[in-house]
């Protein structure tokens, strides 16, 4: 008996082989049949060239051959695809958070991981939602990717059939920290994923500033752990000084509660030197201004950590 990882491991490995055995078996004959004219039909064994005349048989073979080979391989592909489409009712459901550069699954007790917990041989619906640009979640284990597009639902579906534990991926690129995006999926027995279940911790209530900052995307260009990505890191910026550059001009500031707010509503006025002017558009409009505070407020906050 066929065992793997899901219930779509056997489907699409089958797809596969057929395909890539059909392409392999290509390459070599045509290869083999070029060097077989070459030799053949060498100049010196015919020094004069003759006419070839049509053969309707040959062309309706080449043509007939073709059109069945890649039936063959649509039907493969359709039968492996197909049935990812349609989730059984009583499957368990999570929601699958993307952002760059991070996965977080939320379940329907209140809790959030960074990592996928799930019972063995249960159906298991993750309905897909990106806080930012594309993503895909891919589980190589598991023969199972989909796209995670903002604005847009999206769900994959899918039964672990083997206990163990296994690499979770991006596999669209997302932005300067793209192959960072990687997280596990962890199949217990029911009684473990049951026990589990029950002592997980819930998700935390986050600072109303965090979760507008995260909802307009300003973390994937502002780390919160003070790594450098494609602006300055909030961690430690509130109180700092900084080189800017207004109209070309190097100036000290001092990143206080005016300057913050400048920098939602115009970002290209105080460039920090040694960051590209005009990546940042403008939140005018966007935010509003007792949205503005609240990011202040969690910028001082954690300053003061």
């Amino acid at each position: 008996m066929y065992s793997g990882a899901s219930n779509w491991v056997q489907g699409v490995d089958t797809a596969f082989a057929v395909i890539f055995g059909i392409s392999f078996f290509f390459l070599f004959s045509i290869t083999g049949l070029m060097i077989f004219f070459i030799i053949k039909y060498n100049r010196k064994r015919h020094p004069k060239a003759t006419q070839v005349k049509d053969n309707n048989k040959l062309e309706i073979v080449w043509t007939v051959i073709p059109i069945l080979i890649v039936l063959l391989m649509f039907y493969y592909g359709t039968i492996a695809f197909l049935p990812q489409r349609h989730a059984p009712k009583n499957a368990f459901t999570i929601t699958a958070v993307a952002k760059m550069w991070q996965w977080s699954f939320e379940y329907p007790n209140g809790v959030e991981t960074n990592e996928l917990t799930l019972p063995l041989n249960k159906a298991v619906v993750i309905k897909l939602k990106s806080l930012d640009v594309i993503h895909s979640l891919y589980i190589p284990s598991f023969r199972i990717k989909e796209d995670v597009v903002p604005g847009k639902n999206n769900f994959m579906w899918f039964i672990p059939e083997q206990l163990g534990s296994y690499d979770i991926l991006c596999a669209e690129y997302c932005g300067l920290r793209h192959s960072y995006m990687e997280s596990r999926i962890h199949i217990l027995t029911q009684p473990d994923f049951n026990k589990w279940y029950s002592n997980a911790p819930k998700k935390k209530v986050e600072p109303e500033g965090l979760v507008i900052i995260k909802k307009n995307a300003c973390n994937g260009c502002h780390s919160l752990d003070g790594s450098k990505l494609v602006s300055v890191s909030f961690k430690g910026l509130f109180g700092k000084k900084e080189t800017v550059l207004t109209d070309g001009v190097e100036r000290q500031v001092i990143v206080n509660d005016e300057y913050i707010r400048e920098s939602i509503l115009d970002p290209n006025k105080d460039v920090v030197k040694g960051y590209n002017k005009g990546i940042m558009k403008s939140y005018k409009g966007v935010v509003n201004d007792a949205d503005i505070t609240k990011i202040i407020d969690f910028l001082k906050s954690i300053e003061a950590k």
